[in-house]
């Protein structure tokens, strides 16, 4: 093992980590993951094809379909003609649910808050620094995920 491939298991620990803290503990229970995921993806990307949306967020297009019908009628979605394939439609996030993720992201910070109030100011400190360091990053490795996914190929340097 190279002596770079030795601090993988660290960093891998560390994203694990933050993964708990964010699913299990910062995350609010009223619309499932997959649903969120998929009313932040439409926030990012625009309207998008049913079958776009199943591929992007991992499940099969009937799982999305039973999604999207149930983000449609809670109003956190609508569903428009694409004008480029009038036998197509589009997934779009409406205002609702924008204010869903804006309500949930209040209230990962709010958890958050009390969480980091747990802890001595000098953990906070060491959080902080490690926030600023590894954020950018934290950022790159997101965006070569994305890429990756985007082209259906593992992810390059």
């Amino acid at each position: 093992m190279s002596e770079e491939s030795d601090n993988y298991p660290a960093v891998a620990a560390l994203l694990d980590g933050m993964g708990i803290l964010a699913v299990r503990h910062l995350s609010t229970r009223e619309i499932s993951i997959t649903a969120a995921a998929t009313l932040g993806r439409l926030a990012r990307t625009g309207p998008t094809r049913l079958t776009g949306l199943a591929v992007a967020e991992g499940v099969s297009q009937p799982s999305m379909t039973q999604l999207v019908q149930r983000l449609s009628r809670q109003g956190l979605v609508s569903r428009t003609a694409d004008r480029d394939d009038g036998r197509a439609v589009l997934v779009c996030i409406t205002d609702a649910g924008r204010t869903v993720l804006a309500e949930r992201q209040r209230a990962r910070i709010s958890r958050l808050d009390a969480l980091l109030a747990t802890l001595t100011e000098e953990d906070r400190e060491v959080l902080a620094d490690v926030a600023r360091t590894a954020t950018p990053v934290l950022h790159r490795l997101v965006e070569n995920a994305l890429r990756a996914e985007h082209l259906g190929e593992p992810p390059t340097v």
